[in-house]
């Protein structure tokens, strides 16, 4: 057995928590200006540099926004975010995704697998189909939901691969911590056996090279999540 070093946070790290925790909360307001870096570091405790360090972080998550000659100021990181702001919001929620978020998340989908499917279906080669139909095989021979979660990803991606599109896949890639997280939640409130049948239909679409029908399902099956008899918000 291979036991892994212990480290603690870094006093960056500790600094950049501390204020995402309050932005979240709602304790820092949209827009508000932050003390200055000194009376920041005064305040905490810690260096001009960690502060410093800390905000460029921030900024860079869409947390802060710095104004040359003006201050540092909340931004709203709705507009200024990344995908690096969403995994820093599942992580303050202790792994969980909120409900706009999962919902939003569903939205994207929607859009982006409409478009593999468009493109999907009349570009993809019979050994490319029957590669698919191996990664449903895995989903639903998994043990455990982990191993589930990780088989539909790796369905969905080949199926976004298969668009000839190369955007398609790389956005998708960068959705894949929220993604697991919220098939981990839809396979323990459904069952690994859902998750199967969900995309073992999708791949029938796929092989009967039916775009109309495919569409149709994928709008169907995420609104299902969305608002229909298979939602996996947390309470």
């Amino acid at each position: 057995m291979e036991f892994q070093k212990i480290s603690s946070p870094s006093l960056r790290d500790l600094f950049t928590e501390q204020l995402v925790h309050m932005i979240l909360s709602g304790k820092l307001k949209i827009g508000e200006k932050l003390p200055t870096e000194r009376q920041l570091a005064e305040a905490m405790q810690v260096s001009r540099s960690v502060v410093n360090n800390g905000i460029s972080d921030l900024e860079k998550m869409g947390f802060l926004i710095v104004k040359p000659r003006s201050g540092t100021y909340v931004a709203d990181y709705r507009r200024k975010g990344t995908i690096d702001t969403l995994l820093t919001i599942m992580k303050y929620n202790g792994g969980r995704i909120r409900n706009e978020e999962i919902r939003s998340i569903f939205e994207v989908r929607i859009a982006l697998d409409t478009l593999a499917a468009q493109l999907c279906i009349s570009r993809i080669s019979d050994e490319e189909i029957q590669l698919l139909l191996e990664k449903i095989k895995q989903i639903q021979n998994a043990k455990t939901v982990s191993e589930a979660t990780q088989a539909a990803f790796e369905f969905q991606h080949e199926f976004a691969l298969s668009s000839k599109n190369t955007l398609i896949p790389l956005i998708f890639q960068s959705f894949k911590a929220p993604i697991f997280t919220m098939w981990e939640r839809f396979c323990n409130l459904y069952g690994i056996q859902a998750l199967y049948e969900s995309n073992y239909r999708m791949w029938t679409y796929i092989r009967d090279r039916d775009t109309k029908g495919a569409i149709a399902w994928i709008h169907s099956s995420l609104n299902e999540c969305i608002s229909g008899n298979r939602q996996i918000y947390y309470e």
